[in-house]
């Protein structure tokens, strides 16, 4: 099933917090966004978890953040939830991250201001945007908010829902793009 079917929601923010994935088998610990600090980087346990590409996933939905974690974790992936914009700012200073994968409409954060925020707080870190906003009237073309999203930073974009391996096809992208030779020659001048 897709991920993140549906539109997305725009309710208030849900009591999740920050969750961070070790898949050493360790049970992640939700955290109250407004109680807890910034998550802290783990300690080193072993080299083979330092291979282990760390990504940030931005989004209040629930589901959603589950269905990503989920499949990202399968594929060796450290994960780390924030279910909104805040939290999400909050990890991002907490921690360093090989990849970021932002909803653009998140309450508490107008429209691409997520999106122009994170690219603004880590520009060397590739950042997904994902929507899944839906318009009632579809009469009217609809601004192209993934478009958009790029030309605030996002790296690439993903329309909700999508499937496990678009997703994970989206992020080898970007993982292979800041590893090749002439992505970090780029990124130099």
């Amino acid at each position: 099933m897709p991920v993140g079917h549906g539109s997305d929601s725009m309710a208030g923010p849900v009591a999740w917090g920050i969750r961070t994935f070790n898949p050493n088998g360790e049970i992640p610990v939700p955290h109250d966004s407004a109680d807890a600090e910034p998550p802290r980087r783990e300690p080193k346990q072993d080299s083979k978890q330092d291979l282990q590409p760390r990504i940030l996933v931005v989004d209040d939905d629930p589901m959603v953040c589950m269905a990503i974690e989920i499949h990202l974790e399968r594929h060796n992936f450290r994960v780390t939830i924030a279910d909104g914009g805040e939290a999400g700012l909050g990890a991002l200073e907490g921690m360093n991250f090989d990849l970021m994968i932002v909803d653009i409409f998140m309450p508490h954060m107008r429209g691409f201001e997520s999106i122009r925020i994170f690219h603004e707080r880590a520009p060397s870190v590739p950042l997904i945007a994902m929507s899944g906003y839906a318009f009632a009237n579809l009469d009217t073309p609809a601004p192209d908010f993934l478009r958009m999203a790029l030309e605030l930073g996002a790296t690439r974009c993903l329309r909700k829902p999508f499937t496990p391996v678009a997703l994970l096809a989206v992020i080898n992208e970007c993982l292979a793009d800041i590893r090749s030779p002439s992505a970090t020659a780029a990124q130099s001048r």
